[in-house]
């Protein structure tokens, strides 16, 4: 009986991931967090519904000690945030008043070239250190808002991969159920062909003991049959024999009296021809005869007994009709007893919780669909203007790495060796001014970057670790499971203990049924469920009341046994001894042949006695040998079957007494066993047949528990969608802020060195009002420095 495989349902391909992304930057944030914040969640410190007080001085120490990665970093954060745009006010104005490098002069020195070169070197890498960072942070940026506007969608697919599997399970059910209409209809068709299939039970057990008998007497009546045709012939053979020896024996003896006148008329030369062998050696009169056995074995045929054992399989054929005839009543009740079957399991449907959890679940679904779908266009409009914000951010970094490159680019370009500083050209005072608004633009926009930086690291790096990292390890569940009053089993309208968010995911991860990963044993009882004993029960009573009643069966009378004893005993042969050594013998008591040739040899010899003689002696050796030729050919064929019969007849009636005692008491065993187990022969097939019938129900009983416990709702599509919300929520969004706030953060770390370099070489580029010339002999110095003057250099205008 084939119940088939449950089929599972065809889901979406997954979440699609934004187009552009960091892989480098995600990979070193995710490192940063890792450091910033080294601990585990302490889920045993979290206990929803506890109210503050409860909470000892060593939980908030181990709270603070969690969160103390991150509490440094937003110190840092805001002592830069303040710090630096004083500084830069400070700088600013130190500037203006000639101080910290305002005053426009430059000490020369024999240094000054490779000074100026490795600043050059060391602002152009962290230009391109700063270009890579504002980079990959407009790229988050973009890739954050992809990721916006791809959760939607994704959301929505996800949700229908759930709301595809809630659809299964009632049809999965529903396949189980309809399955039912396998087993009923095989015990229906089986109800209805209770003749033919109970009847050839019944006819194959009586035959396995019948069959046996039967073969042995159906033997013995052939063996009989075939030796009473044995003992005919050798009857038959023996008249025709005496018939043939009386014809040829007045042929010899006239055909001697011919030979006795020719051998007078010849004389002296015949008298020693002898025609004493002109004589038969075996008197066939004398073969025993056969009567007796004969009208024995006659008996036997003539007695129907084959006629007899062929009643025996009619009346076994005859089985099936009176099984069927005799079982309509039972077959009726049973076939009620059937509907009630499909009734109680199509009420399976009903008694499933599974159903009840799909209705809730599925109203879930559906209201966060709605719910979703009425936040899109504002969170997706919010999200425009955070981007075009974020940008704008991005693009002062850009910024500043535009002016970097251009004073890196102008600078060198503009710069001759050999002129003074007062005298540098227009084009290497750009770059020295593109340097110096870099720095400006620097510590005008760096508390805004270091606010979004801080932001953005704040909120996105504890919520990826406290969800996405929290995922990854399983305390997000255990944490779940410490909400108080918050039962899942009563949500999905279950009964039992409550179910564990983290055994459940677990579970489903394996692909385990919801009947397992809820426990539904708890709640629910299969066995009670697809409990159909009752109608079995039901009807296995009626088929215990069910009488079936056989003709009787007799394989022999006592009268045909006696006849087949007597006929074993009467038909032994007689002894045929002497007979046999006659048949060995020669047919005449001289050779005729050997006779004809001494007749002609004679004939050659008696020439004075005449051409008569001659002639006559040549014409009776020639009837000698036609008379030789002709008994030949009457006796061989009479006598072979003779000699053949006689053979056969004492081989079969030597076995013939031993296997009749055999058959009989084959027989009579048989005959012994079906009067006493007839009645049993047909109540142990009739119980087997309804166990048969029974066993279709019991192997789908079996069939839908093993499917509802192991098949029936298999849940890991839910975790494959809750996998899919962390891969939107971590993988796709997460992990673009967290490139994001790291992009910035590493923008706003060189920054600060980008500044006091970009400070230190703007003075090899821009133009001087103070000449400092280094010279061999002298240093001129300005007028109002003449009181000073050094011996080595000299100064001027």
């Amino acid at each position: 009986m084939e119940l088939g495989n449950i089929s599972k349902p065809t889901y979406g391909p997954g979440p699609e991931a934004p187009g552009s992304s960091a892989p480098g930057m995600v990979a070193m944030a995710h490192v940063f967090l890792r450091l910033v914040q080294p601990h585990a969640l302490p889920v045993e410190l979290i206990n929803f519904g506890q109210p503050e007080s409860a909470f000892s001085q060593e939980d908030i120490h181990e709270l603070l000690l969690y969160e103390l990665g991150f509490l440094v970093c937003v110190a840092i954060g805001v002592v830069l945030a303040i710090l630096v745009p004083l500084v830069g006010c400070c700088f600013c104005c130190c500037r203006c008043c000639g101080h910290c490098g305002g005053r426009m002069y430059q000490k020369q020195g024999r240094r000054m070239r490779c000074r100026r070169r490795a600043l050059w070197a060391s602002v152009l890498l962290l230009s391109a250190f700063l270009l890579a960072g504002g980079v990959c942070a407009l790229i988050s940026n973009t890739r954050f808002s992809q990721a916006v506007k791809s959760t939607f969608p994704n959301v929505n697919n996800t949700l229908g991969d759930v709301q595809t599997y809630l659809a299964s399970i009632p049809q999965q059910v529903d396949f189980i159920i309809n399955k039912s209409d396998v087993p009923l209809d095989y015990a229906n068709r089986s109800l209805q062909d209770i003749g033919p299939k109970l009847g050839s039970m019944i006819t194959s057990r009586i035959r396995s003991s019948t069959d046996g008998a039967l073969g042995s007497l159906q033997s013995l009546l052939q063996g009989m049959e075939k030796l009473k045709d044995t003992f005919a012939n050798i009857a038959i053979r023996r008249s025709e024999l005496e018939e043939l020896q009386s014809n040829y024996s007045q042929r010899l003896v006239s055909l001697r009296d011919r030979l006795n006148s020719t051998l007078q008329k010849c004389g002296s030369p015949c008298g020693r021809v002898s025609l004493d062998g002109l004589a038969f050696t075996a008197n066939f009169s004398t073969i025993p005869g056969v009567e007796q056995q004969l009208e024995a074995l006659r008996e036997v045929s003539e007695s129907n007994m084959e006629t007899g054992l062929e009643e025996v399989n009619k009346t076994l054929a005859m089985t099936p009709d009176k099984v069927q005839e005799q079982s309509q009543e039972v077959v009726a009740k049973s076939q009620d007893q059937l509907l009630l079957v499909r009734q109680e399991i199509r009420s399976l449907q009903e008694g499933l919780p599974l159903l009840d959890a799909k209705e809730k679940v599925g109203a879930f679904v559906n209201n966060s669909a709605l719910v979703l779908e009425e936040y899109r266009e504002p969170i997706i409009a919010w999200d425009g203007l955070r981007l075009i914000l974020c940008a704008l951010l991005c693009c002062t970094v850009l910024l500043v790495v535009f002016c970097n490159v251009f004073g890196l680019l102008l600078g060198p370009l503009g710069l001759k060796e050999g002129v003074l500083p007062t005298q540098r050209s227009s084009l290497s005072d750009a770059g020295g001014n593109f340097f110096m608004a870099g720095v400006g633009f620097s510590f005008i926009f760096y508390w805004l970057l270091m606010l979004l930086v801080m932001i953005s690291f704040v909120l996105g790096g504890n919520i990826y670790m406290l969800f996405c990292e929290s995922w990854h390890n399983q305390q997000l569940f255990q944490l779940l499971d410490k909400i108080p009053n918050f039962n899942l089993s009563e949500l999905l309208g279950l009964k039992g203990d409550t179910t564990n968010f983290s055994e459940i995911y677990r579970q489903c991860q394996q692909d385990a049924s919801l009947w397992q990963t809820l426990h539904l044993d708890q709640s629910v009882s299969l066995d009670e469920l697809l409990n159909i004993s009752q109608y079995t029960g039901n009807i296995t009573t009626d088929f215990e009341k069910m009488n079936i009643t056989l003709s009787p069966i007799s394989l022999l009378n006592q009268s045909q046994k006696d006849l087949l004893l007597s006929a074993s005993q009467a038909g032994q042969p007689p002894n045929f001894t002497l007979t046999l050594e006659q048949l060995d013998q020669n047919m005449t008591q001289g050779s005729l042949l050997d006779l004809a040739a001494e007749l002609e040899q004679l004939a050659g010899k008696v020439l004075s006695q005449g051409t008569d003689v001659k002639e006559s002696l040549e014409e009776n050796a020639h009837d000698l040998r036609e008379l030789e030729k002709e008994m030949q050919a009457s006796f061989s064929g009479p006598l072979q079957s003779l000699k053949e019969s006689i053979y056969s007849v004492q081989s079969g009636a030597a076995q013939l007494e031993g296997q009749t005692t055999a058959a009989l008491d084959k027989a009579n065993k048989t005959q012994e066993f079906l009067e006493s187990e007839m009645s049993n022969i047909v109540e142990n097939e009739t119980l087997a047949f309804l166990e048969q019938l029974l066993d279709f129900f019991e192997t789908y009983i079996s069939w839908a528990k093993s499917r509802v416990r192991e098949d029936v709702a298999r849940c890991k599509p839910i975790a494959q969608s809750l996998d899919n919300v962390e891969v939107i929520g971590c993988d796709y969004i997460m992990d673009s802020v967290n490139a994001f706030w790291f992009s910035l953060g590493w923008c706003t770390f060189f920054l600060l060195p980008s500044i006091i370099l970009a400070v230190r070489l703007a003075k090899f580029y821009r133009r001087m009002d103070i000449a400092d010339v280094y010279r061999k002999e002298d240093f001129e110095m300005p007028p109002t420095f003449n009181a000073y003057k050094i011996p080595r250099p000299s100064t001027r205008h």
